[in-house]
């Protein structure tokens, strides 16, 4: 399969980089390239880029694309293990910034083999890294109901957790659930027919890949561990695709941004200094062009900060 893959606010996240020669960059989510060759024009002739993906489709894609590059180096890796890749790169700060662009690539959704979408039967996978041992099939096949019900709410803010759970389990007693159109036949056996244009297994599949890839507490380790390594004046950019990641981003934010944490009753305050400026308050939206070429887009949100500790 030819890889398809649209960069979402390319310019917006790039130019909120303010990308310069001679700093060092991250581009913490590789995918087609597309934000990491717009970072690699900017910051000709002596800046460099980090560029992580666990997608092996991703990196040799973007791999031939940027070959022409030669301060590209690109890391097959979670970016949450970013501390340790660096210290073996012997990179001691991210002097310009770091870019992160949440979630499944439009690769991994439209990729039939790989399980991410309801619209094609597939085997249970939705494992961003196919070397990972933990798939969707674990998560449906092993999960107990009161699990099930857990990440169905939480994570895919499902209306109808409690019924799709108990419906997975009597299926499983009966035989494994291995196909992603198993899965959706159950979802909709189990739920009341809905007047919305959402199908009803849509919040059921975000929230089972949320689980096999762990992505929301990923986010959130990494945002703290990334303060670490940024240097003064370095950008933080963040692309989210539903509420639940931009929740993450927007309180992480806010609260290494604020300038105190004490309770109202204390009289004198004994925080730290904030170690952010946010340089948007409100998120970036798609620009109406950009909507009209993916509509997929309408659900991004870039947040920006800039690192002010000295």
């Amino acid at each position: 399969m030819e890889f398809k893959h649209y960069t979402v606010m390319k310019q917006e996240a790039v130019d909120a980089l303010n990308c310069r020669d001679g700093l060092v960059y991250v581009d913490a989510t590789l995918g087609g390239g597309g934000h990491s060759e717009l970072i690699l024009q900017k910051i000709q002739p002596s800046g460099r880029l980090i560029s992580f993906d666990v997608d092996d489709d991703a990196i040799n894609y973007s791999r031939e694309k940027l070959k022409d590059y030669k301060n590209l180096t690109i890391v097959k890796d979670s970016y949450t293990n970013i501390k340790k890749v660096l210290q073996e790169l012997k990179i001691d700060k991210i002097t310009g910034g770091i870019l992160f662009d949440l979630g499944a690539s439009y690769h991994q959704l439209t990729k039939q083999e790989r399980g991410f979408s309801f619209l094609k039967d597939a085997p249970l996978d939705m494992r961003f890294n196919k070397n990972a041992d933990y798939s969707a099939y674990d998560v449906v096949n092993g999960f107990s109901e009161e699990d099930l019900v857990r990440i169905f709410s939480e994570y895919g803010e499902e209306h109808f957790s409690k019924r799709i759970a108990k419906a997975i389990i009597a299926q499983r007693h009966v035989m494994p659930i291995k196909t992603t159109y198993e899965l959706v036949q159950i979802i909709k056996k189990s739920t009341p027919p809905q007047k919305s244009r959402i199908h009803p297994a849509t919040r059921v599949f975000q929230a089972i890949r949320i689980e096999v890839n762990n992505e929301l507490k990923n986010i959130k380790n990494t945002l703290n561990d990334v303060l670490d390594l940024l240097d003064y004046g370095a950008i933080i950019c963040v692309i989210s695709f539903h509420s639940l990641e931009d929740k993450i981003v927007k309180e992480q934010f806010k609260y290494y941004s604020v300038k105190c944490h004490c309770p109202k009753e204390q009289m004198v305050c004994t925080c730290e200094p904030p170690v952010l400026e946010l340089i948007n308050k409100k998120p970036i939206v798609a620009s109406e062009k950009e909507l009209i070429e993916n509509p997929p887009s309408r659900s991004a949100k870039l947040r920006v900060a800039k690192f002010i500790k000295k």
